[in-house]
């Protein structure tokens, strides 16, 4: 069952308008950082959506309460890199993960925007949701702090596979922050799944954006 009463929040125009003669470019601001990234429009991954934006903005507000300071965050379907990117400016040891098809434009979006940065470098890996992950996420080796996803749940065939990845990577000590658009019936029974699993409380809801930001942990008993 659900749990937490959830404050209402706008999201924030925090990109940045400018001149540009690239018409697949978008300029943001967070934690005082202008970060600037290139989508791709032939990958849904490679597009920025709503709840990138609703949970860089809340973490950018939120530090003490999430403190990702030197913490290890995975980030699951990090499509274009911003929240991965914000991640790390906050001081985190990020891991950025998406499909093979979208690496490329990840990286590339990661690099120019941490390079020139005194801070850890995110790794990009590939993860398919559901496949391989004792083998290349082995739980004696890897341990997170933080898993973050945004906008994972929407019409596709892969929300089993999803609901296993996350449930796989929250261990207990490890909190999951999800930011999504609900629009369909799905999205809400992916919601009711999860939270028959692990504990879940909804943070934040920005309503104009139909973005809700839960925030799920292991039962302890």
């Amino acid at each position: 069952p659900l749990t937490g009463s959830p404050v209402t929040l706008k999201i924030l125009q925090n990109w940045v308008p400018r001149v540009s003669h690239y018409f697949d470019k978008e300029h943001y601001t967070y934690v005082g950082h202008q970060i600037v990234i290139q989508e791709s429009i032939e990958h849904f991954g490679a597009v920025v959506w709503p709840g990138a934006l609703a949970l860089s903005q809340y973490l950018e507000s939120n530090q003490e309460q999430f403190n990702l300071k030197d913490k290890k965050v995975l980030e699951i379907g990090a499509g274009t890199g911003l929240l991965s990117i914000v991640a790390c400016i906050l001081g985190a040891h990020v891991t950025a993960t998406d499909l093979p098809e979208v690496l490329e434009n990840l990286s590339y979006n990661i690099s120019r925007n941490t390079q020139n940065m005194n801070m850890n470098k995110p790794e990009v890996r590939k993860l398919v949701w559901g496949e391989g992950l004792n083998e290349d996420f082995p739980v004696s080796t890897y341990h997170y702090d933080f898993i973050l996803a945004t906008d994972v749940v929407y019409h596709h065939a892969a929300l089993d596979p999803l609901l296993a990845t996350m449930v796989y990577f929250c261990k207990p000590g490890t909190v999951l922050l999800w930011a999504n658009k609900f629009r369909f019936s799905t999205d809400y029974e992916f919601l009711e799944k999860l939270s028959n699993i692990l504990n879940t409380t909804v943070l934040a809801e920005f309503p104009e954006s139909n973005v809700k930001l839960l925030k799920a942990t292991v039962r302890e008993n």
